[in-house]
């Protein structure tokens, strides 16, 4: 009994006490049959007209407890749905018809607690108070809470105890949800993001698809793979880094248009822009290039704006993005030199290493050209492209899956879009010269020898695929999860996934019981000391002996334990 109770709050032992006694009365707390709904709480808000009150005579709605106010033979109960809030009101003669109170004197005002989801049938009227309500008929429990929820109160529009710190809200989003409807609101937007994007794609057209997680070559991005082991195969797997190159198969498969909502994973570092796992759209289309792209891209996030909130323009911390296109086109050698002076044209590596020396841009040796260059731009001009703007033309040692540009071979078609300061999404005219590729994969061969972990595998199948023959390719991918950021005010990617990835939780060290009794304290004390919150004979040990009888004396009392206190003596002879 000490060890069951050990790690439960006074509220979660009374609870479980109220279970036992709903099951005593011959009540299920967790029936299993099916409970039919007619109305949500936010309809009948909306709908209701006191000079046609029968239009809402009959409503039956479903529900959790968030709050009570019980006045003897009257309450109140705020029910919450998954469309919103609204009063109930509860009278003793209207529930229990009969002789037999049992219904609302026990069950309703000592059973049931915040928390508990319950059906309701009744009718809607207006208080006093002007409040639009459900008079309750008829209750039944659906399911019993026996872990209680944070109480958030609210008064003259301001909110006390609120379920805010980060840490419990990412890890615990179910009561996240429950207690703060904002929270809600984020999800069913990032929902409206993808169905509008999906619906824009289909209207082209295009062909939504699957393709492998499991791969047994990670390719298509310049990134440290999770690794696994296929049992029955005996041989190493990856987790995508991307899914770029099984759609361009695709593609050579005759497809003119395909594009994929894909959980991608990267074994990298963790902070409030980046998860190791993501979602990313990857979109690629047949007969097309990296101009075309841009301007298919600043179409589907006009549209994706104005779906979302009506208009182009989105708040985001103290700044208002607006989407509307065009964007701005600026090549990423002309970036560099705006914001550094630096012109990168024609550089050799030793000359870039040089530039981010005087840059103070931190390097290594593994580093090549690509990766030097990505570096200056990161670190100098990335954060100013704070509107959508195209960071277009690449150096071709950044860019190994990227079509050369058609009047610089020296640059590559491809662009990123920079919204925030951030790289929102990133598309190429593909390269679909087979002969090309390979010698691309080759160099990133030879960083991977230099110690570059993120250098790209080479992927023989995918150019077995491209010797068939690859039409003109224009492919693009966004992160869904930072677009979703930029969509809802939200500058940490944590707000806008349902379970972002954390720190195993940190367990609190808990001695036995056995460890209490070997310092002279009666079983039957061991569990008043873990109820007063000792859980270490040490925290136990420096404790004031005065106050220590004192506590564990009222938790006897107030929990009707009917122990024997002990005197002051037996105190001090515990914590000798």
């Amino acid at each position: 009994m000490i060890m069951e109770n050990l790690n439960l709050s006074e509220q979660e032992i009374v609870r479980r006490k109220s279970l036992d006694e709903l099951r005593k009365l011959g009540i299920n707390p967790y029936p299993a049959e099916e409970y039919q709904t007619n109305i949500f709480s936010k309809e009948i808000l909306d709908t209701f007209n006191d000079d046609k009150p029968e239009a809402h005579k009959h409503v039956k709605l479903a529900g959790r407890i968030m709050s009570r106010r019980i006045m003897g033979n009257a309450s109140f109960v705020e029910l919450q749905d998954k469309k919103g809030r609204i009063q109930l009101y509860f009278r003793r003669d209207d529930i229990c018809t009969g002789e037999d109170k049992t219904m609302y004197n026990t069950v309703f005002k000592k059973l049931l607690d915040i928390g508990d989801i319950i059906g309701v049938e009744g009718y809607v009227f207006r208080t006093q108070m002007g409040e639009i309500s459900v008079h309750v008929e008829n209750f039944v429990l659906l399911s019993k809470s026996i872990r209680p929820l944070p109480i958030v109160k609210e008064k003259d529009g301001k909110t006390y105890d609120a379920f805010t710190d980060p840490d419990q809200r990412y890890r615990q989003r179910y009561v996240d949800l429950l207690v703060n409807p904002q929270v809600k609101d984020v999800f069913l937007k990032r929902t409206k993001i993808i169905n509008t994007m999906r619906e824009f794609f289909n209207e082209q057209g295009y062909l939504e698809v699957e393709t492998p997680i499991l791969q047994s070559i990670p390719g298509g991005a310049a990134a440290r793979p999770f690794i696994t082991h296929h049992n029955s195969l005996n041989i190493p797997m990856y987790l995508r880094i991307a899914n770029e190159l099984y759609l361009k198969r695709l593609i050579v498969g005759g497809y003119d248009g395909v594009y994929e909502f894909a959980k991608d994973f990267r074994n990298e570092g963790m902070d409030r822009t980046h998860n190791p796992e993501f979602t990313v759209m990857e979109i690629y289309v047949a007969y097309k290039d990296y101009h075309w792209m841009m301007n298919f891209t600043e179409e589907m996030l006009e549209r994706v704006a104005i779906a979302l909130h009506g208009t182009t323009k989105v708040k985001l911390g103290d700044k208002e993005i607006d989407f509307q296109r065009p964007y701005p086109r600026i090549t990423m050698t002309d970036a560099i030199k705006e914001h550094t002076g630096y012109d990168i044209t024609d550089k050799s590596e030793s000359e870039l290493r040089e530039i981010c020396q005087k840059l103070d841009i931190e390097v290594d040796n593994s580093m090549g050209k690509g990766k030097l260059i990505d570096e200056i731009f990161g670190e100098k001009c990335e954060g100013n492209y704070i509107q959508p703007t195209f960071i277009i033309d690449y150096p071709v040692e950044m860019s190994p899956l990227t079509k050369k540009h058609r009047d610089n071979p020296a640059l590559t078609e491809r662009f990123e879009l920079m919204v925030n300061g951030k790289e929102l999404a990133n598309a190429y005219s593909e390269l679909n010269d087979p002969i090309d590729q390979r010698e691309r994969f080759q160099d990133q061969l030879s960083l991977s020898e230099k110690g570059d972990d993120e250098a790209m595998f080479i992927d023989q199948d995918f150019l077995r695929a491209l010797e068939y023959g690859m039409p003109p390719t224009s492919g693009m991918g966004i992160g869904i999860d930072r677009l979703t950021m930029f969509m809802t005010n939200n500058l940490s990617i944590q707000d806008v996934l349902f379970f972002p990835q954390m720190k195993p939780e940190k367990k609190a060290e808990i001695d036995s019981p056995e460890k209490f009794m070997e310092m002279g304290i009666p079983e039957d004390w061991v569990e008043v000391i873990f109820k007063a919150g000792f859980k270490k004979v040490e925290e136990l040990k420096e404790e004031n002996p005065n106050k220590l009888h004192q506590t564990l004396c009222g938790l006897n009392k107030k929990n009707k334990m009917g122990l024997k206190n002990p005197s002051q003596d037996d105190i001090k002879n515990w914590l000798a």
